[in-house]
Parts: structure tokens; sequence; C-alpha cells
């Protein structure tokens, strides 16, 4: 059952978009619009833009867009109908009475991970899992930790997670769809997780949402297994341990690398300790520890992977309103290693004394170099300049400048003077990039054309199709009359413009309200995708009559080039000759 676009109407006029991104994304205001780093694809420079006046959204770096029914379609994993209720409840209106076969899925596969989080727990106190109780003590963990995080076993069978949840009532289908189970080439249902301790991933709400698996040995497969994504899983926009964290007092997240770091942190007392679930830090991650969080101390493994994880983490919580620090784990190559040597108090001393992230960025670059040489001087300092110039205020410049001056002997003077020329070169960098990204960003980088459709004269008519279905969206009431007299969808040379363009006529002529949340229901994502960034393109232009009428214009003259009177039908031949005959006819006549 298709929901009334009455019902959508209304719920669109309620909801503010730009409220409803900025519980994801950190957004800063830019003129009208907001902009923010995209929360669909991993990126240093904000590229995702809001539009509160056409309640839109679209990213300029992966092409994502839409309206708030696609936010939420795309940010929560949802169908259309689900996201449509989740906004109705956020905005207090009544549910639309609707088919939620995915909302009894969702519950079904809650239901699945919290059974298997007690199987693979209760699995864990028998004999056959001796060895993952004694790796884990081994680990250093105490009883009540393994409790307190419902660690578990998942013994090497085949079956085994299989045949308990299927005795439980559960078809093999919704195991899979849980990504509890997996399916062979053959067709046979198989425990996705098996010979491994077991790490159960749990939401703010206190739902079992996925596991984490982990060998105890040198045995086949990755170190660790994580969980796929789910329809209630995204590896993405969840934080291992955040629920427990999130109750703490402090302000501050200690960000980790792995589950064992972050179990042995919390045993030792750090109880606001987190991890990524086996991905880089992303901005959605990122965003969730700004909720809970003044401050962000990275404490990742001291190895070259963990420094680069380190450097990304860095670029990726510059975005936001938190203070970043990063912990120099000396004499231990991790948390867990570094607590077990030292012990919880040094470890402690060790986090109050850990420097921000330029004094971090600076002691990457000085241990690259030997600083006892004129060479190793040199490329330090050039180094160290890139560093203060990219990230540093200029209270900070002139600070960290002194500290330069005195590590590699050099006056202060000329380390001031040669970081102004670092600084305007910056400045024109990024200045050229602008530009190039202005340009790749133009409204006739999204013009396709199908092949053959006529050189030149067709793209400009293909950039006329999307220029007026903007005008119809920004004006249905003053424009869709004036088009639909003039040109058919049948006209368009895009196949998503043509699609768009119908379908706006059909729902003016019945007298439909239109916007972009009217027609996300109706078309596919990738042609929303698309119209938001017409839309976006088109964010400070009013069309008039006059342009409208040019866009038509342009659109009619493709079609009369491209169309051949000796294949028309007797009735196109005779619409075709009167569209010449009007076409020549002088303006205003």
């Amino acid at each position: 059952m298709a929901i009334s676009q009455e019902y959508i109407a209304e719920l669109s006029r309620r909801t503010d978009i730009v409220e409803l991104v900025r519980s994801h994304v950190q957004l800063k205001r830019a003129g009208r619009m907001e902009k923010g780093l995209c929360p669909f694809h991993n990126e240093k420079t904000p590229s995702f833009y809001v539009y509160p006046e056409t309640a839109s959204f679209y990213c300029f770096g992966c092409g994502a867009g839409g309206d708030a029914i696609t936010f939420v379609k795309q940010i929560q994993n949802l169908d259309y109908v689900e996201a449509v209720k989740f906004l109705a409840a956020r905005v207090g209106m009544p549910m639309p009475d609707e088919d939620d076969s995915l909302a009894r899925l969702r519950g079904r596969m809650l239901a699945i991970n919290r059974e298997s989080a007690k199987f693979y727990a209760g699995l864990l106190n028998t004999d056959a899992a001796a060895h993952a109780r004694a790796y884990l003590r081994g680990r250093g963990l105490a009883d009540k930790t393994i409790r307190g995080f419902g660690l578990g076993f998942a013994p090497d069978e085949f079956g085994a997670l299989r045949d308990h949840m299927k005795a439980l009532g559960f078809t093999e289908e919704e195991l899979v769809a849980a990504g509890v189970c997996k399916r062979g080439a053959k067709g046979g249902v198989y425990d996705a997780f098996r010979g491994r301790v077991i790490f159960p991933i749990i939401d703010l709400r206190g739902n079992v949402i996925a596991f984490g698996g982990r060998s105890m040995g040198e045995g086949k497969g990755p170190k660790y297994l994580n969980s796929s994504d789910t329809p209630v899983f995204k590896k993405s926009r969840n934080l291992f341990a955040l629920n427990i964290a999130r109750k703490s007092p402090q302000k501050r997240l200690i960000l980790a690398e792995g589950y064992m770091d972050v179990i042995s942190l919390h045993q030792a007392g750090f109880a606001t300790a987190v991890a990524t679930l086996g991905t880089a830090l992303t901005g959605e991650q990122a965003k969730l520890m700004s909720d809970y969080a003044e401050e962000v101390v990275l404490c990742y493994d001291s190895d070259e992977a963990g420094q680069r994880a380190t450097a990304r983490a860095i670029e990726v919580l510059e975005h936001t309103p938190v203070k970043v620090r990063v912990l120099a784990l000396a004499g231990a190559k991790d948390p867990d290693e570094f607590i077990t040597k030292f012990g919880p108090q040094r470890f402690e001393a060790l986090l109050e004394g850990s420097g921000n992230t330029i004094e971090y960025a600076l002691g990457v670059e000085k241990r690259k170099q030997d600083i006892t040489t004129a060479d190793g001087k040199a490329a330090y300092i050039r180094a160290a300049l890139e560093v203060l110039a990219a990230g540093a205020l200029p209270a900070e410049q002139d600070i960290y400048a002194g500290r330069i001056a005195e590590e590699t002997d050099v006056a202060k003077a000329a380390i001031l003077t040669q970081l102004e020329g670092v600084v305007r070169q910056r400045r024109r960098r990024m200045a050229r990039q602008r530009e190039k990204r202005m340009r790749d960003e133009g409204a006739a980088s999204s013009v396709n054309v199908p092949y053959g459709a006529g050189g030149a004269k067709a793209l400009g008519a293909a950039f006329a199709e999307q220029q007026l279905v903007a005008a119809l969206l920004k004006d249905p009431a003053q424009f869709i009359p004036l088009a639909a007299a003039s040109v058919r969808p049948q006209q368009m040379l895009a196949p998503e413009m043509a699609e768009a363009y119908a379908l706006i006529l059909e729902m003016g002529e019945a007298g439909e309200y239109i916007d972009l949340a009217a027609l996300s229901g109706k078309l596919p994502e990738r042609t929303i995708a698309l119209l938001s960034r017409i839309l976006a393109q088109n964010y400070d232009i009013g069309f008039t009559r006059q342009d409208v009428e040019m866009f038509l214009q342009r659109i009619q003259g493709a079609t009369t080039a491209q169309a051949n009177p000796a294949e028309m039908s007797d009735e196109e031949l005779k619409a075709h000759l009167e569209q010449m005959r009007k076409s020549k006819k002088p303006p205003g006549t």
C-alpha cells in the first residue's frame, strides 16, 4: 500500500532537515547552507551540504543526495516505509498504516543476536571451552570482566549455533540475514564464527547488534573476524563499548584499536575506552563520540599500522568540536601490554601528560630525521613548517617555531620567515584546488546524454532539461502549466529527467504537493540524488518565466534536430510540422 502524498507533504513540512542531519553529522554554517564531512564516505575536506530552503542534501564528493526520507533510508539502512515511520515518530505524527516487513525482520534479527550471545556465553563455561578460558585469563582478564562484557566461545563446528537456533524456531534464511550464519557455494548454511572467542557488540539501547570473534592461535583465517553489515548493524556507525563508556561522568573518551585493549582498559579502571569495529575511524563515529565527549585521547598501537590509524583519526576528528590528544606508548606496543607491564597508575600519568595533535605530528616528523646533521635539520624544519601551516593558530605557530628553533639551533626569526612562505604557498595551493573542485562540481559535469543523441546541441538540451526540472521543483505552481503545454516527457533526451519530468507533470495535474520528498518514494535513489545535485547547483538561482521559456525552446530544438520525418507516423508528422511552425514564429506572436 502506498503512503498518501498528503501524508508525505505534511511530514516534509514538519521535518527540519538541518536538525535531522545534525544528529548524525557535525555541521557548520556556510551562508544559507550547512556543510560538514559526508557520513556516506570518508573524506578530509567537507563536501557534504544541507540546503534548508529545498529541504535537501547533496555530497559533491560521492554523489549521495536526496531529501530527509532518503537521508534516513541511507543513514539508518531502512526501506522507504520504515524511513517515513522513523521521521513520523521523530516529529510526533501518527504512524502511517503500512505493512512493516523489514521492521519485523529487524526485530527477529535482534532476537537472533540476543539468543546467539546467550549461546556463546553459555559455551564459554563448558569443558570444550577450557582453552578459550585459559586464553582470556592469560590475557589478564578476571571472571568478572569476562561476564561484564558477555564474552563467549564459538566451537570449531560448522553447525553448532545453526542447530541451536533452528531448535528455537529461527529459519536458516533469518540466520543468514542476521549474519550469524553464512550460505556456502552449494547452498548449505554454516556458522559464521567457529573456534573463536566471541565479543558481543552492543548498541546504546542495550541490544546485541553484531559480534567480533578472535582466534586463539595461529589457525586458519584472520586474527579478528567481525559481523558483516546487516539491517541492525553498520560497522561504520557504531563503537565497541560506547554503551558502557557513555555512562561515565567523564567527558573524555579513550579511542583504542581493538576489543582486548578496550576491555583491559575498562578492567584497569578506564571505563571510557572505546574502539572502532574493524575499520578506520569514520565521520559518523567521530560525530557519535562528539555527542558524548569533549575530549578524545587516541591510544592506538605504536606500530606502523597504529600510527597510520592515528593520523587518519586526527584528520577525521579535526572536523568535530572535541579536543584531540595523542598518547605515546613508550615501552609497549599497545595499551593492554602497557598496563600489564607498568600498571594503571603509570598509564593514568601517561594519559594526563598526553600531547595535542600538533605535538604528535611534530614528534612523528622529528623521529624520521637525524637532526644532528645539516640535511636532517633542514628536512625536519621543512616538514615541521608544513605541520604548523596546516593546523596551528598564529599564537601556536609562534610557540612551536621557538621550540623548533631550539631543537635545530636555528634562529627563531628565520623559522618564522620561512613559515610565512610556507603559509603563502599553502594558500595558493588550496586556492587552485578549490578552483578545480568548483570546475569538477559545475552544473555541466552531471549532464549525461545518451550515445548518438546529437553532440554539443544535445548536451545543451540535456542541461536545459535539468534546469527546467529544477525550476519546476522550485516553483511548480508557476512553471508546470507553461512546461506541460510545450514539452512532453518523451521529448527529453535523458531518461532520468524524462521520468522525473513525467512524474512532476502528473502530480501537478492531480493538484498534489510537489517537492523532493514527494518524489522520493516514486523515483529511483540515483534519480533523487541527481535531482538533489541539480537543486544544489541552482540553490542561489531564482528562475524567471523567460528562463523557463529558453529551456523549453532548447529542448524543442534538440527534438526537432533529431526527428526523422520519414520514420514518423501521420500523427507524429503532424505534431512535428506544427512544432517547426511554432519555432519559426517571431517571439511574442
